[in-house]
């Protein structure tokens, strides 16, 4: 487990995941959240989790509200959350065995990242669209 910043590292990760949770996932078109997850769902077999939205759909498929209710093994949980929120994902993330926990730009938290960079995989300072991408 560690804090995983070596470029290759990340789009090794972005190349061989099959599911992806978006943990933070809005109905709002304009979010990011939204954005990403629609440039990237063609990729993955996506699970989007909000427990605001929990039963309500989007892109077809009904948000859930934790990273228990995802029926299969996790490869990436994809966190679109304010810094103060993000304790409790990767508690969560690491309870269902999630490989990786990926803080999209502005849900970073220092003090976070060091509580749990020996937990969990952890990618930070890094957008998964961006880096997916790239990869093509």
């Amino acid at each position: 487990m560690a804090l995983i910043t070596q470029p290759q590292q990340v789009r090794r990760i972005a190349r061989e995941a099959e599911v992806v949770a978006v943990v933070g996932m809005s109905l709002n078109r304009e979010r990011s959240s939204y954005n990403i997850a629609d440039r990237v769902r063609g990729l993955y077999r996506m699970y989007y989790v909000n427990p605001v939205y929990a039963g309500e759909e989007v892109r077809g498929e009904t948000i859930l509200s934790s990273l228990r209710e995802v029926p299969e093994h996790i490869d990436i949980v994809d966190v679109f959350r304010n810094p103060r929120h993000v304790a409790p994902i990767m508690e969560e993330a690491v309870a269902v065995g999630g490989d990786v926990v990926w803080l999209q730009p502005g849900s970073e938290s220092p003090e976070v990242i060091d509580a749990y960079r020996d937990k969990i995989d952890i990618i930070a300072h890094a957008c998964l669209g961006v880096v997916v991408a790239g990869l093509s």
